[in-house]
């Protein structure tokens, strides 16, 4: 805080206290009255800049540090196999993908494990139907070609990505996207789900709520 308005927050601090000093003497309401008047004088000399620059890590995806590939490639690696198994799907369908569009195909993935549809692990659905060729839910995991990930950077990227989503970041890119596909092909169940972002060459979508009766 220092670096954007050291003054400013040093002139707050004065006035605050100097009221508080005042308040002590004064009855219950008259004192309120006063701090709400120093509160408010003073941040009258708080500029609207210095504002938007402390709380826009909180409202920009891109100014929050997760998203920051250079800081996510300095995180240590993680061999848990939830993690693995979610930097895998990473690296093979999304690799070529800026950091945000591996984070949204990482979101996918998760939102499958929250919904009764899909098996309730990550590895599970990943790894759904693998053991049929050409017929399962990421093409990779069954299309008969080495899920090695043999790209050395690309794969401490996926790793990364995938701790900070498993260690429950917010899901805030895809709005609740359970399916995806590349600009290259069109899926028969596009036509009939939602589209809900786009990041690079991959669209996302959400899949239309099932009713369950009784």
């Amino acid at each position: 805080m220092a670096a954007l308005g050291l003054a400013s927050v040093l002139a707050l601090t004065s006035l605050a206290a100097t009221s508080h000093r005042a308040a002590a003497e004064l009855p219950l309401e008259q004192s309120l009255a006063l701090a709400f008047s120093a509160e408010r004088e003073a941040m009258r000399g708080v500029s609207t800049s210095l504002v938007s620059r402390a709380t826009t890590p909180l409202d920009d995806p891109t100014a929050i540090l997760r998203y920051d590939a250079s800081y996510l490639m300095t995180m240590p690696q993680s061999g848990d196999t939830e993690t693995s198994c979610l930097a895998e799907a990473i690296y093979h369908e999304a690799r070529g993908e800026d950091v945000y569009g591996q984070f949204a195909v990482a979101e996918v993935i998760l939102n499958r494990v929250d919904l009764p549809a899909y098996p309730d692990s990550v590895c599970g659905v990943v790894h759904q139907n693998a053991t049929r060729l050409n017929a399962c839910q990421f093409s990779y995991a069954c299309n008969g070609r080495s899920r090695a990930m043999t790209e050395p950077g690309a794969r401490r990227m996926a790793n990364a990505i995938a701790q900070v989503m498993m260690s429950g970041a917010p899901r805030e890119l895809t709005d609740g996207a359970t399916h995806f596909h590349t600009t290259g092909v069109r899926p028969r169940w596009a036509s009939s789900f939602q589209r809900t972002a786009q990041y690079g060459s991959h669209l996302f979508y959400r899949e239309p709520l099932r009713l369950t009766f009784n």
